[in-house]
């Protein structure tokens, strides 16, 4: 008896769907010739945040799947749209050129855009910051860094939930993240409001989150700053380091300093 084959993606789906099990929280936007496709549940959604048409791609013997495009050139518009939404969003583009390969062209994520790191004006809103936000728990309490991308404002605390929770109403970050394991938890200290990433617990170690400091303000030493008594504050805002590392922002210049906030 001949032994069924099982149907397949195609290469094109597959190498879609390889690039988003690497960021699968993130909405992927897929260079396809001179359009950004998204598939399966990124398009429907991208159809409902965006109000781009959805439609259908062939998947050879799969049948088909939901599609949603729009052209290359009409990323600066969409992307912020989706940001704004809440959402992360992967770019994923063709790192080589169609005419030179007759093989599937390469593709990688090139960008990472998440709710607490935008950039640009379209995904900001005017004369206000837009905060990114690091947390730790401790047994004691907790630790807390607000960092803004946009103009450099990095700031840390360490305190009691409601200390905490009272910046968190104050200065409204669009993001926060925390160790892995600890997203309910942070949700019930702090609301919804914010969308929450996290990290491994190696991320939030203190003496490799001080080391980070220091690379990134480019110091031999902490103490200049007065925030060696917020170890708790100084984990936060060293994951926050290995954040930008992981959403391809490593080594950004205007982050050049950092101040503590005090409670009460």
């Amino acid at each position: 008896m001949k032994e069924q084959k099982m149907a397949e993606d195609t290469p094109l789906i597959k190498q879609f769907f390889e690039v988003k099990a690497k960021n699968p929280e993130a909405v992927l936007l897929y260079r396809v010739g001179d359009f950004y496709e998204t598939y399966s549940d990124d398009a429907l959604l991208a159809s409902k945040v965006l109000g781009i048409v959805l439609t259908k791609r062939s998947n050879g013997d799969k049948g088909t799947l939901p599609m949603a495009g729009f052209p290359h050139h009409a990323i600066d518009t969409y992307l912020p749209r989706l940001v704004r939404a809440g959402y992360k969003v992967a770019v994923c583009d063709q790192l080589e050129d169609p005419k030179l390969t007759k093989k599937l062209v390469k593709r990688g994520i090139t960008e990472l855009v998440t709710p607490g790191v935008a950039f640009s004006d379209q995904m900001l809103e005017c004369k206000e910051n837009n905060y990114l936000a690091g947390v730790c728990f401790g047994k004691d309490g907790m630790g807390a860094a607000f960092l803004d991308v946009s103009t450099g404002s990095f700031r840390l605390t360490q305190g009691g939930k409601e200390f905490i929770s009272t910046l968190f109403s104050s200065l409204n970050p669009r993001e926060m993240v925390v160790q892995r394991g600890c997203e309910k938890m942070a949700r019930e200290a702090f609301g919804d409001s914010a969308y929450v990433s996290n990290l491994e617990e190696w991320a939030f170690v203190y003496d490799s989150c001080a080391e980070k400091l220091r690379r990134q303000l480019q110091v031999d030493s902490l103490k200049g700053y007065g925030i060696e008594r917020y170890p708790l504050g100084i984990c936060s805002a060293g994951a926050l380091t290995v954040y930008l590392e992981q959403t391809h922002h490593a080594g950004l210049a205007n982050i050049c300093s950092i101040s503590r906030i005090d409670c009460g």
